[in-house]
């Protein structure tokens, strides 16, 4: 769990971040000589070009131009059409990519590079209205309309196999293994090549201004669990990116494969899970007594997450695979409950004083960070303008509440009540509802008419 009470530094004075003039002086000396400047996509990865070091400082204040389909496909990069963005009926223009100076953070195990994160913009400069940080930027703006900002520590669960990629893609993704076996939550005894791992990681996430709060591995075989002290939103939503992309490339170097999707194998479930407390003119917000009613904004932060997040759920279950994570005894959520440090709720209150805060426990591991932080934002704004009622808290099982709603069973579902919900068109705007819409209609799509490993399993002698 974050450390809510760690004040977040100002990126200048984070170690590991590097400010222009450093940049400047390492590109000047030779020891810095390629800048990637990524932009995040739909899916939360990172998308974008290796740029000559001193070529990028000389272009400053512009960035590159990158095809805009980079923000309108599916997993696979796919040129698809139903994106008003960009596509077969405007021949996939340009767009621009303007960096965001105060994300210069260099990559240990890439020498010689720097990571930059970039803004998508129109030719004439405007924002891409559906562009994953952007979209985080409008929801923190609506916030702070009501005078509050946020601070967010992100809780990241994955899966380590044995293997690389190209031979865990050879045998059809079939006949995994796990990097550890049995339960190791907690575990102190490591395999050595899990600590390994660890330790590299550890390593390159904090040379890259990204220092993390713990890393441990978790309750499946294989499973690790990484958490970041609490900060700025957007600032917390980079470090995840910049932590995918060392998970990935540390893997490999290890001879391992890592994945981020929800549920890997049945019975294995991933989460994203996201620590947010609310902050006025420096001070906590939520400040909850013991033995005390709950305060008004704390009940309507609550209220809004219960009411609001059911008709948001492609923005934090973004594919058909996301809803296998959603099963009871999981610890992944399976109604719209909360509770008082309640694993089985969808939203878990914790803490007292300034330590109070939420965990909202709904996207999985496979969310894209910025889209799921900005649908939390969005019910919690949500709750303190409309203030809905808020149900009693869960005090036992969640998984067996007979009267809160289910979390949808399906990606089909989803999609259908996001792309009608007053509650998103409001908070979103029809565009990005619309463009969002589709990805989930891809993904369904993708998968429709498909026949699995189960349909053989069940059916191949006995049909």
């Amino acid at each position: 769990m974050p450390d809510q009470t760690s004040r977040s530094p100002s990126p200048a004075a984070s170690p590991g971040l590097l400010d222009l003039d450093d940049l400047n002086a390492l590109a000047q000396a030779g020891e810095i000589d390629t800048v990637m400047l990524g932009v995040p996509d739909m899916m939360g990865r990172l998308k974008g070009k290796n740029l000559d070091a001193l070529h990028f400082l000389s272009q400053l204040p512009a960035g590159p131009q990158m095809c805009g389909y980079v923000l309108a496909s599916d997993v696979d990069m796919t040129p698809l059409p139903g994106y008003e963005l960009t596509g077969w009926h405007d021949g996939y223009g340009d767009l621009r990519v303007i960096p965001d100076l105060d994300t210069i953070r260099r990559l240990s195990y890439l020498p010689g590079t720097v990571l930059v994160h970039g803004d998508a913009a129109r030719p004439g400069g405007k924002p891409v209205q559906v562009a994953p940080r952007q979209i985080l930027r409008r929801q923190l703006e609506a916030l702070a309309a009501h005078g509050l900002e946020a601070r967010v520590g992100i809780e990241s669960e994955f899966v380590l196999y044995k293997g690389t990629e190209t031979r865990v893609r050879r045998a059809g993704y079939r006949g995994l293994r796990p990097v550890a076996f049995d339960n190791l939550d907690y575990a102190l005894d490591r395999p050595p090549a899990v600590s390994s791992f660890f330790h590299r990681l550890q390593y390159a996430l904090r040379q890259a201004g990204t220092p993390v709060e713990a890393v441990k591995t978790e309750g499946a075989p294989g499973q690790i669990e990484v958490t970041w002290p609490y900060g700025d939103p957007l600032r917390a939503c980079d470090a995840y990116t910049v932590h995918q992309h060392a998970v990935r490339h540390i893997a490999a170097r290890h001879r391992m494969t890592a994945t981020f999707m929800a549920a890997p194998q049945t019975g294995i479930g991933s989460g994203l899970h996201l620590h947010l407390s609310l902050w006025h003119k420096g001070e906590p917000a939520f400040d909850l007594r013991p033995d005390e009613d709950l305060p008004d904004l704390l009940q309507h932060s609550i209220a809004g997450l219960i009411s609001a997040m059911p008709h948001l759920v492609p923005l934090y279950a973004p594919t058909t695979n996301s809803f296998a994570r959603y099963m009871p005894r999981s610890f992944a959520p399976t109604n719209y409950t909360w509770g008082r440090d309640n694993r089985t709720c969808a939203v878990r209150l914790l803490g007292h004083h300034e330590q109070t805060h939420l965990e909202v426990r709904l996207p999985g591991a496979d969310a894209n960070p910025y889209l799921a932080l900005s649908a939390t934002i969005a019910a919690i704004t949500h709750g303190l303008t409309d203030q809905p009622k808020l149900p009693e808290p869960c005090t036992g099982d969640a998984y067996e509440a007979v009267d809160p709603l289910g979390v949808p069973r399906s990606l089909e579902e989803a999609r259908t009540d996001f792309a009608e919900s007053r509650i998103a068109l409001h908070a979103f705007g029809a565009p990005v509802v619309a463009h969002y819409s589709r990805a989930a209609e891809v993904e369904i799509e993708a998968q429709r008419g498909k026949v699995t490993d189960i349909d053989r399993e069940r059916g191949f002698l006995r049909a």
